[in-house]
């Protein structure tokens, strides 16, 4: 009430001074902004008018008298506004450390998942070696968090014991005359070798260990046997077992899946080969056996020991010549090689 009633005074002593026609002026023009907000409650500013209302406020003292749309406060707080972010724009980051890219989180990841017993400083030290300049907190940030203890998966837990397990195991042959032979197998875990294959037609606990024996000649490196409880693995076998320096491990009953490299080699052995041959005798199951098990250690490939032999094989450069299929196990397999013209 007091504001308007000081307003009407300004304005009969702009009046009375001569100034009447600006005065009749500013008395519509306030009357047409009364009209205004009657209408419209709230206004659509843009930032041009907030601009010109806080620098009208720095160069004017008495700005708060022309204010109709607005509040005093309004054009205050547009002022702490345009303050906070005039310093926000002025400390902006402009240097500091370059941005991680999605290639280097990427590769700390795989790195984590595949080492889980590595901690920050052993994949920083990796990916320094890489050529690639981060620093260790920024790496220790990209880590997943685990939620349990480091461990290593399974499949390195039995890859790291498989150069000590050793694994046999027989199976049965029919001849052409309705004979049934039985053929031993020793398998070595480590890059599937075959360590002795023999045929009897008469297997006995003194003919096994005699094979045992020679599967293993010199000094034994591998430190368990493993195999099924058939009777011919008696006291006497296991006796033969400990004075070697092995230890008799023997499966679970009528578990064959608990020894399974040997029984995977001896369906390789059926499949790739007996399936298809007719055998004669245990000379010509030997002479076939013989030829198979060169083939397996030197030429098929195995996909557990990602495509390769058990005896490694070279990759042949493509500059060295035309392919050339080399028969083996007479012909129902072959080997291809590169050799010069």
């Amino acid at each position: 009430m007091l504001a308007r009633l000081l307003r009407a005074l300004r304005l009969l002593t702009v009046l009375a001074g001569g100034h009447r026609v600006l005065a009749l002026e500013n008395l519509a023009l306030r009357q047409q902004l009364a009209m205004y907000r009657r209408t419209r409650p709230r206004s659509a500013l843009r930032w041009s008018d907030r601009l010109f209302w806080v620098g009208l406020r720095r160069a004017w003292t008495d700005w708060r008298s022309a204010l109709v749309i607005v509040r005093p406060a309004t054009v205050v707080a547009w002022h702490r506004r345009g303050f906070a972010w005039h310093w926000t724009w002025r400390s902006r980051a402009t240097g500091g450390r370059p941005r991680v890219t999605g290639e280097l989180r990427r590769l700390v990841h795989e790195m984590a998942d595949a080492n889980p017993l590595w901690g920050a400083p052993r994949i920083h030290g990796e990916l320094a070696k890489l050529g690639l300049a981060v620093s260790e907190r920024t790496v220790s940030r990209l880590m997943p968090r685990r939620r349990r203890p480091p461990s290593q998966t399974w499949r390195t837990f039995l890859q790291n014991h498989t150069s000590a397990l050793i694994a046999l195991d027989f199976f049965t042959v029919p001849t052409l005359t309705g004979r049934v032979l039985f053929v031993l197998v020793v398998l070595a875990h480590e890059r599937r070798r075959i360590l002795h294959v023999n045929v009897t037609a008469h297997p006995t606990s003194a003919w096994t260990r005699q094979q045992l024996r020679e599967a293993f000649p010199w000094e034994v490196t591998p430190r368990y046997l493993l195999h099924d409880r058939d009777a011919i693995f008696d006291d006497a076998f296991r006796r033969s077992v400990t004075a070697l320096g092995l230890t008799d491990v023997r499966t679970a009953p009528r578990s064959p899946w608990q020894n399974p490299y040997v029984e995977r080699v001896i369906g390789s052995m059926r499949r790739g080969c007996l399936d298809h041959v007719i055998v004669l005798n245990e000379r010509h199951l030997r002479r076939v056996l013989s030829a198979y098990v060169d083939y397996y250690h030197h030429s098929r490939t195995h996909l557990a020991l990602t495509k390769d032999a058990p005896e490694p094989r070279p990759i042949a450069a493509v500059e060295t010549g035309r392919v050339v299929a080399v028969p083996a196990v007479g012909g129902l397999h072959h080997r291809y090689e590169r050799r010069a013209a």
